[in-house]
Order: structure tokens, then C-alpha cells, then sequence
């Protein structure tokens, strides 16, 4: 059952759906009244809906049942990633919403290729968060991920104060074969805490950066002995949050 997310809660159990998404449910899925549709609203909560009425305008869909349970991590995963090359961070994006991350944080490192466009800035951000909501339609999320722009590497440290956790991946921990900061870390962590990942570019990040982080409350940390890509080592780590929160039991 396709799965949209509404921008505003039901009001009297009817949801209106706009803009993008009444396309898609018009022009592409070619869907009439009658037809049902999942709904997620900007509270998390979702239902499966009958769609009542299309008009130009809107689609309006009643809701036939709320649905229990919830899809997402126990906690909050950010992922702060040095912007790579080519298409990398997209596939991060769309493969870290499939595996539960909250948030996306590209930022500027010492040792990125990429040169950020300004004059292109608000496009690139509006198609990465389209990646987000897609892939989070197909692995049936209640959170819609946010995409952050780009940010210097002071801008990072400066969000980072907000979550309870932060850890950067040092590929010099991994050549040392470091295993015990991830797990020490998930293990003392409670549901409902918050927790940042920062992960460098193609180069890694330097010293000078990481010393940085350490200084502002960051631990570094190994990934298994193997050497990751930068697109490889994100989904290592959400995989790593899920199986311990959601598989352990």
C-alpha cells in the first residue's frame, strides 16, 4: 500500500494531501476514490485511509484505521558526513533512511574534493530530502529524516552539543584494530537518547580534525578491522545501532 507524508495532522479523521504527492497519486499511480493509501502525519502517527475525494487542488483521504507500533530506531542516529564525490552522498542518504538515521549532516572537510555551489545549493538540498521522504515511503517509516545543508566544520561541532553521544570513525583506530568504543558506547546508551556519527570524505579526516572533535566531547572509534568507503562506513554503523536495539532483545 503506497505511503505518503502529510505535512498537516487529520482534522475530523481526514487527511489533505497536496503539491508533489497529488501528482503522484493522480498522474502516476493513476489512483481513484475508493482506492487506500497509508498516511503518515507530521506527529509520526499514521493509518490507512480511503481516498474520499481528488480534486485539482487536493486529494482528501478519511481514515478506515489508526495503525499501532512504530518502525523507528530507539534512538536518535545522526549521521554527519564529509561531502564526497559524485553521487555518495545519495546513496547514503537513501540507504541511511532505509536503516533509521534522523538526520543528515554533509559538512566541509580539510581533505573534501567537492567544492560546495552556493548558486546551486537550494536545489541540491530539496532533491537530497526527496531521496530522504522516498526512501522513507518504502521502508515504511513514521520519521521523515532532514537533510541539513551543507555546513563548515565549525558549524558541526557547534550542533554537535545537542545529542547525548558523539563519536567520529578514525581510520587510524581500525589500522590498531580499536573495537570497544562503539560497543562500550551503545551499551550505556537508553532508548530515547541521541547519538551523532561523523565520518570524513574519500581522505578521511586529519589529525588536526579529529583532535578537534576529542576536545569537543567527541570519542573515536573503529569500524571492524577493514578499511570503509565513505559511503560503506554509515550504514555500518546504523546497522551496528539496530541490531543492538532491535535485534539483541
Amino acid at each position: 500500500m503506497q505511503r505518503y507524508f502529510v505535512s498537516h495532522p487529520a482534522i475530523e479523521n481526514r487527511f489533505s494531501i497536496t503539491g508533489d504527492d497529488l501528482h503522484h497519486i493522480v498522474r502516476v499511480m493513476r489512483m481513484k476514490e475508493g482506492d487506500r493509501i497509508v498516511c503518515v502525519g507530521p506527529d509520526e502517527t499514521s493509518a490507512v485511509c480511503e481516498i474520499a475525494e481528488i480534486t485539482d487542488e487536493q486529494v482528501i483521504a478519511n481514515v478506515v484505521q489508526w495503525m499501532d507500533g512504530t518502525s523507528e530506531l530507539p534512538v536518535r542516529v545522526a549521521i554527519a558526513s564529509g561531502l564526497p564525490k559524485g553521487d555518495k552522498f545519495e546513496w547514503i542518504i537513501q540507504k541511511g533512511t532505509e536503516l533509521g538515521a534522523w538526520e543528515f549532516i554533509p559538512f566541509t572537510a580539510t581533505r573534501s574534493v567537492v567544492k560546495w555551489d552556493v548558486k546551486k545549493a537550494s536545489r541540491k538540498v530539496e532533491r537530497w530530502n526527496k531521496i530522504a521522504k522516498e526512501a522513507s515511503e518504502q521502508s515504511h517509516r513514521q520519521k521523515l529524516p532532514e537533510v541539513l545543508s551543507p555546513v563548515s566544520f565549525t558549524e558541526l561541532i557547534n550542533l554537535s552539543k545537542k545529542y547525548d553521544n558523539k563519536l567520529v570513525a578514525f581510520e587510524e583506530d581500525a589500522k590498531q584494530r580499536e573495537s570497544s568504543v562503539l560497543s562500550k558506547t551503545l551499551n550505556k546508551m537508553e532508548r530515547g537518547e541521541s547519538i551523532l556519527f561523523v565520518f570524513g570524505p574519500e581522505g578521511g579526516l586529519s589529525e588536526e580534525e579529529v583532535l578537534l572533535l576529542k576536545e569537543n566531547g567527541f570519542k573515536s572509534c573503529g569500524l571492524g578491522p577493514r578499511i570503509l568507503r565513505t559511503e560503506t562506513a554509515p550504514l555500518y554503523a546504523l546497522s551496528a545501532v539496530s541490531y543492538h536495539f532491535e535485534l539483541l532483545g
